[in-house]
């Protein structure tokens, strides 16, 4: 019959001498899955991003267009540029005055109608996703 004096002493030293803590491959694998989670949201998210810039421009695309229609209505033989809308007061200063990915708009003014175009994601003007 054993000790039992022993066997506790010796269940003490095993427990002493084992490690608590994870391996390194428990690690990779928790690493591996906080990565694959993120790839989804990212993938997810993104297309939002787009469509969440596209509507920022068209609204401050307006809101220059608006800008611009006033500064026609009293010189009517002139077409603004950002500037002369900023420096006659038409502007606020503090207005975006360029696209989601930094692009100045361009304005047109022709027939009497006013247009305040964007390059869009592309960042090229005359393609197909001008905003």
């Amino acid at each position: 019959m054993p000790n039992t004096t022993e066997t506790r002493r010796q269940q003490h030293i095993d427990r002493a001498t084992r490690k608590e803590g994870m391996t390194l491959i428990e690690i990779m694998i928790v690493i591996t899955i906080f990565a694959m989670i993120a790839g989804g949201v990212a993938v997810a998210l993104l297309p939002q991003l787009d469509k969440a810039r596209i509507k920022s421009t068209k609204t401050d695309a307006q809101a220059l267009r608006s800008a611009v229609m006033l500064y026609v209505s009293e010189n009517p033989r002139e077409c603004p540029t950002v500037d002369d809308l900023v420096a006659g007061r038409f502007l606020d200063g503090s207005r975006r005055t360029s696209d989601a990915w930094d692009t100045d708009f361009q304005i047109s003014c022709e027939d009497g109608e006013v247009a305040v175009i964007s390059a869009g994601p592309d960042l090229e003007f005359n393609t197909e996703d001008d905003i």
